[in-house]
């Protein structure tokens, strides 16, 4: 009589093999791939970066908006007018002394 050592399958260990590599691959790539959560978490700090950019954009646009009203026809402030006169043109009063 012979003995039998029971050995497993090697088609077994193959599909085995197999299945532990392709779910490695896959868990690897659904952290690290091109869409995995890293990239995610990289694409929401982003549009978080954008927003913030955005908002002080909008905040410049509001005040060159008000600065543009405020210099317009219908509304003029004088004090802006002399403001702009001085920074441009470089120009000053009669009545004020220059200090170099």
């Amino acid at each position: 009589m012979t003995t039998r050592r029971n050995r497993p399958a090697l088609g077994a260990l193959v599909f085995f093999a197999v299945a532990t590599s392709l779910g490695a691959y896959f868990a690897f790539a659904a952290v690290q791939g091109d869409f995995g959560l890293f990239r995610r978490a990289e694409i929401q700090l982003e549009g978080h970066e954008l927003a913030q950019e955005l908002a002080t954009l909008e905040a410049e646009v509001a005040r060159m908006e008000n600065l543009t009203r405020r210099l317009s026809d219908e509304y003029l402030d004088l004090d802006l007018v002399d403001q702009q006169v001085r920074d441009v043109l470089g120009l000053i009063r009669a009545d004020e002394i220059v200090v170099r």
